[in-house]
Order: C-alpha cells, then sequence, then structure tokens
C-alpha cells in the first residue's frame, strides 16, 4: 500500500498516548512517526488531486494545453484542497483549476490583431466614400502616398486586390459574369448577383417606399408598359406584342409600340393600373431591377419577363405572374382578365400591402441597409483578418474545454449581418443542436441590446417590435445566395461536425 498505508485514522483499542488531546493538539508525549504521519497526511490533498488530474489526462477529457496548465496552476496558485471554493470574483486568482471554462476560454482564445483599423483603416483606391456609416473604419480615394488594400480595376501593384462594380446584366457586359470575371483576374466582384462577392442591387427601403398605399385603379387598360428598348436579348417584345393580342389593354408609355404620352412619373403613372409589364431586358438569375420594384412600390401586380428566380425577390408568393417563356403569355393574359373581373381575387395578389411582405423579402431588402460600399469594406477587413488567423499563434487557441470530465464547451463566434466584430458565445458538446445553438445566438445579442442594422432603414409599418427573430444562421464566408436560399445544415449532426472540424467556429445571421 506504499504511502497510503499509513494514512489512516486512529486504530480501535488504541492507548490514551496514541490518541490526539482534547483540544486538537498531539499530546506532549507524541513520537517522531507520529509527526511523519502528520507530514505524510499533509500531502494527501496533493496526491489525490495528482491521481485525478494523470486520470483525466489519460482518458483524454482534458485538452492537452489545459492539462498542463493545471499542474502549473495547481504548483504555483492552488490552495488546499480541504479550503472552501473560492467566490467568484477571486477566481482569476486562483487560476485554471478553479476557473469556469467560459472564463478561461474567454481569456485563452482572446487574440489581439495586428492590426487596428481605427488607427490603419482599409483603404480602397478610386470611388468615393458614399455612405455615412460603417462598422469597420474604411477610406477611398487616391492610392498615392499609401499601398492600397483594393483597387477598382485590373493592372494594380502586387498585394492589392481587384475590384470590378457594376449593376449592368452580363449578357450584355460579359466581364460582369462571375466566372468569367474571375478569369479576368478580378479578386472581388460586385454586381447584382446574389453569388458575387459583395451584391449590388436595386433595392433598399431607402430607395423604394414599398408599403406605400394602395390607389384606385382608374385607366381603363389593365396594364402599363414602359418598354424603350425594342431590341431587347429575350423575348419581351414579343411577349408584348403577344398580350396585346389576346386583347389584354396595355397602356405604353415607352418606345415600343407607343400608345400614350410617355412624359409622366412613371411610378404615380403605374398607381392607376391592375398591372404593370415589368419587362427586363434579360433573362439573368437576380437581375431584377427598378422595373419591379417601382411595380411593388405602385400597388400595381407585376407581370414578369426577366429572371428565372423572381420569386426569390417577391414580398408574397402569388404578388406576381411570370411568363417564363412564350408558351406561357395564353394563360397569363387569361389570369390578368380573370384578376381584373374579380376584385376579391385581385386584392389577393395585394394583401401583402397589409399584412406585410414575407420574411424573406425583409431578409433580402435588409441587405442593402448597410451600403455595398460600406459592405465591400467589411468584406476587405474580414479577409485580412481571416489570412492573419493562418498564422501559428492563432492556432494555438483551444477554442474548447473540459474540466473534470464534464461535458466539453465549445467557444464559437458570431456577428450580425452587416456588422464586423464577433461576438462569443458557448455550446456544450451533449447539446450541439440547431436548436442550442439559435437559443444561444439570440440569448447574446438580447443581452448587447444593440438595434438590427435594418431598423433605421425599414418603414414605419415593418420596422416591428424589440423581440429578435433569428431568419438565418450560416458559416461566416458564403455568399448571399448560398445564406438566404441555399444552404442549411442537415440536422444536428451536420453543425455538430461543423464545429468540431472548424475550431473557434465562425457564424453570420440574419434578423428579421
Amino acid at each position: 500500500m506504499g504511502v497510503f498505508s499509513n494514512l489512516r485514522g486512529p486504530r480501535i483499542g488504541a492507548t490514551h498516548d496514541e490518541l490526539p488531546a482534547a483540544n486538537g493538539s498531539p499530546s506532549s508525549s507524541s513520537s517522531p512517526s507520529t509527526s511523519i504521519k502528520r507530514k505524510l497526511s499533509n500531502l494527501l490533498p496533493l496526491c489525490v488531486a495528482l491521481v485525478v488530474i494523470a486520470e483525466i489526462g489519460f482518458l483524454g477529457r482534458l485538452d492537452k494545453v489545459a492539462l498542463v496548465d493545471t499542474l502549473t496552476d495547481f504548483f504555483t496558485q492552488s490552495p488546499s484542497l480541504s479550503q472552501s471554493p473560492p467566490a467568484r470574483s477571486d477566481r482569476k486568482k486562483i487560476g485554471l483549476f478553479t476557473d469556469s471554462c467560459e472564463e478561461w476560454l474567454m481569456r485563452e482564445d482572446s487574440v489581439t490583431y495586428s492590426r487596428d483599423f481605427t488607427k490603419d483603416p482599409i483603404f480602397i483606391s478610386g470611388g468615393e466614400k458614399d455612405f455615412k456609416w460603417c462598422p469597420v473604419d474604411c477610406t477611398f480615394g487616391d492610392s498615392s502616398g499609401k499601398k492600397p488594400d483594393a483597387a477598382f480595376g485590373l493592372g494594380h501593384q502586387p498585394g492589392t486586390l481587384s475590384i470590378i462594380r457594376s449593376m449592368e446584366s452580363a449578357q450584355y457586359y460579359p466581364e460582369n459574369d462571375l466566372a468569367q470575371a474571375r478569369r479576368r483576374g478580378y479578386d472581388i466582384v460586385m454586381t447584382t448577383s446574389l453569388s458575387s462577392d459583395v451584391p449590388v442591387g436595386y433595392f433598399s427601403w431607402a430607395e423604394y417606399d414599398i408599403m406605400a398605399p394602395v390607389q384606385p385603379k382608374t385607366e381603363k387598360a389593365i396594364a402599363a408598359a414602359f418598354i424603350s428598348n425594342c431590341g431587347a436579348r429575350n423575348f419581351r417584345l414579343q411577349a408584348l406584342e403577344a398580350l396585346m393580342k389576346t386583347n389584354v389593354k396595355i397602356d405604353s408609355y415607352g418606345g415600343c409600340h407607343r400608345n400614350r404620352d410617355g412624359k409622366v412619373d412613371k411610378v404615380e403613372a403605374l398607381k392607376r393600373y391592375k398591372f404593370s409589364l415589368a419587362f427586363e431586358n434579360t433573362n439573368e438569375e437576380d437581375y431584377v431591377t427598378e422595373k419591379f420594384f417601382q411595380s411593388l412600390v405602385a400597388g400595381s401586380v407585376p407581370v414578369v419577363v426577366g429572371p428565372p428566380n423572381i420569386e426569390e425577390f417577391a414580398p408574397a408568393s402569388d404578388s406576381f405572374l411570370h411568363i417564363k417563356n412564350m408558351e406561357d403569355v395564353e394563360p397569363v393574359a387569361k389570369r390578368m382578365k380573370y384578376l381584373a373581373a374579380n376584385p376579391a381575387a385581385y386584392n389577393q395578389t395585394l394583401r401583402w400591402k397589409y399584412e406585410g411582405p414575407s420574411d424573406s423579402f425583409k431578409a433580402l431588402v435588409d441587405m442593402a441597409a448597410v451600403h455595398s460600399s460600406c459592405r465591400l469594406c467589411i468584406f476587405l477587413a474580414t479577409r485580412v483578418r481571416e489570412q492573419e488567423e493562418k498564422s501559428p499563434n492563432f492556432k494555438k487557441r483551444p477554442c474548447k474545454c473540459s474540466r473534470g470530465g464534464s461535458d466539453t464547451l465549445y467557444h464559437v463566434f458570431v456577428r450580425e449581418r452587416g456588422r464586423f466584430e464577433m461576438e462569443s458565445i458557448f455550446l456544450r458538446g451533449k447539446n450541439l443542436t440547431q436548436e442550442a445553438l439559435e437559443s444561444a445566438v439570440l440569448t447574446k445579442f438580447k443581452s448587447l441590446k444593440r438595434e438590427p442594422v435594418w431598423k433605421k432603414e425599414r418603414p414605419g409599418s415593418l420596422k416591428g417590435d424589440n423581440e429578435l427573430r433569428l431568419h438565418r444562421i450560416y458559416p461566416l464566408g458564403l455568399t448571399q445566395r448560398q445564406a438566404l436560399y441555399k444552404f442549411k445544415f442537415e440536422g444536428n449532426s451536420s453543425l455538430s461536425s461543423h464545429i468540431q472540424d472548424n475550431p473557434c467556429a465562425k457564424f453570420e445571421v440574419v434578423f428579421v
């Protein structure tokens, strides 16, 4: 039994000389062997602690770093194990052995980046600073005297990223196609495509009063058209002509088949019609221009020729009619006539004006609440930090913690879309579920008491109360197409694998 054989209490039948004195002190006749026993008994807490730590380390329940720190802290800082547990305020003094996992991770995973953007802002050559607020410091202008992080156009010095920005269709400007832009050497693509690095759309709460009330439909014609490019690279002119042949009464204000004076305010004119022909000049994914959004503002049901995914841009599933090809013209014409003759059915297509648009529509338009130039700055600053995080120093972060055989605690980071800095949340290994992640995110952001980034932009009827509602949560770095429409964790096991495979995993969230 070694040392432990001597660490026992008094034997039954012990003589008076072997028992402690009544006041707890040794008797005056204590022998040298009794003194040795006392010294050995004082070592008991240390021995027990070493055995426990060794066993935990053997079972793999402590990270290697945590195990080493535990031993160090015990020998240098830990109080006697027989003492009462320390007050919470004293935990940091005592060290890892009594720190909570949250406290330890907050300390060990804290990082200091080499670049402070308040002192050394993101610098973009070309363009102008056309926004008032941005969560990351950023400047635009002439690159003389300073190497830019990025610049518009090609042919810049090494280390400067090349940017292409355009709101034109790739059908007319091939360099705007994402794959084509990459091949030409652009590092950052800013187009109407939601798959681009920083999408630039035609929609925003500030520009369009989408929730403007519906006005009476006073025109004899049921639809209005504003089409001036009669040589568009799709079938929109043919669709206009085909609708007219079905006896759908259309007032044409544009250069194509004009039958009304075009010198009018477009939105004000559209308010008097039940339908608006929102015919784009190309059928390209995500290419949705003011034609569609002005129809929504006017309270005129848009009849669309254009992007195949127009439903993703609609405030409600039945708020528009879609002519996907020429075979759709006749059934769409029939539907227009039916709705025009049946007020109750027609009003159903506009009920979103009274009940509010879908959450998916709000999430899409909310993206533009942060100016695209600011979103470019956020994109660049995030990229700068991600590059630095590839260094060995950052890879030493533990990102998780287990104590004494307890459940593993994972340290993950979250930010709201449109913001830059990350916030810490913690998830327990036994409960790595989507529900737990969403709950932790909501709890964290409620405690911060920040307004969502879209709060100031949305019309009053859509600001809602102060209750946060989480619409999407996704790994940081996805495109907006992936984030809003494509990505989802395939069950809790998928989320668990992602967090375990990506130390200090980062997420972005969209609130509605």
